[in-house]
C-alpha cells in the first residue's frame, strides 16, 4: 500500500512542480531582479514594476501550457507504465488547467493582471502630474498598499502579490509560501479595512 501511495504522490508532486516552473524559476533569476530592492522591502512604482506585473501575469497563464507536459506523460504512463504515477500526474495537471479555466470564466482575478498594471500606471501618472499628493511624490508598493514615501498618503489600496523576487525567508520557506499562496498576496483588501 505504501508503494502505491508513493507512486501516486511522486506523480502528483512532479506534475505540480512542472506546471509551476515558469512562476517559480524564470522571474527569480538574479539579472531579472537587479532593479528591485530585496524582498520584502517596498518597490518603487515605475516602468520596471509595471513590466514585472505583466510578466508575472504571463507566467501565471503559462502554467496551462506547461501542464501539457505532465498531462501527456501521465496519459502515456496510464496506458504503458505505472498507472498510479500517471494518475497522479494527470490529476494534478488536469486540476490546474480546470482551476485556471474556471477562475477565468467566473471572473476571479489572477494574482497579477493587466488591470492591476493599469492601476499602477495610473498612480505613477498622477504622481508625476500637478495632481500629485505632494511636491515630491514617491509612490512605493508596500505589502498592503501603494503609499507615498514622502507624505505617507495611501495612493492605492492594493495588497502586493509575489513579484518574483528571491524571498528573504529562505529558499525552503519561500518555496512553501509560494506553493500555498500560488503568488497571491498573503492578505486581502477586505482584511485591511
Amino acid at each position: 500500500m505504501w508503494l502505491e501511495f508513493f507512486e501516486f504522490f511522486s506523480g502528483a508532486v512532479m506534475a505540480y512542480l512542472i506546471t509551476r516552473i515558469p512562476f517559480l524559476t524564470f522571474p527569480r533569476v538574479k539579472s531579472w531582479n537587479e532593479q528591485f530592492p530585496p524582498h520584502p522591502e517596498p518597490v518603487y512604482v515605475d516602468s520596471h514594476l509595471i513590466q514585472r506585473v505583466l510578466h508575472m501575469r504571463t507566467f501565471y497563464w503559462l502554467a496551462i501550457v506547461f501542464a501539457l507536459i505532465p498531462l501527456t506523460f501521465g496519459w502515456v504512463s496510464l496506458g504503458h507504465g505505472s498507472a498510479l504515477f500517471g494518475f497522479g500526474m494527470w490529476s494534478v495537471a488536469g486540476w490546474l488547467v480546470l482551476s485556471r479555466v474556471t477562475a477565468f470564466i467566473s471572473g476571479e482575478e489572477a494574482p497579477a493582471t493587466k488591470q492591476l498594471a493599469m492601476r499602477l500606471q495610473n498612480v505613477k501618472n498622477i504622481s508625476d502630474s500637478e495632481e500629485s499628493c505632494c511636491p515630491f511624490a514617491q509612490p512605493m508598493w508596500e505589502v498592503t498598499s501603494v503609499r507615498c514615501k514622502s507624505c505617507g498618503k495611501i495612493l492605492l489600496m492594493e495588497p502586493r502579490p509575489d513579484l518574483g523576487r528571491p524571498r528573504s525567508d529562505g529558499w525552503i520557506m519561500g518555496f512553501v509560501r509560494l506553493i500555498i499562496s500560488d503568488g497571491r498576496a498573503m492578505i486581502s483588501s477586505d482584511e485591511e479595512e
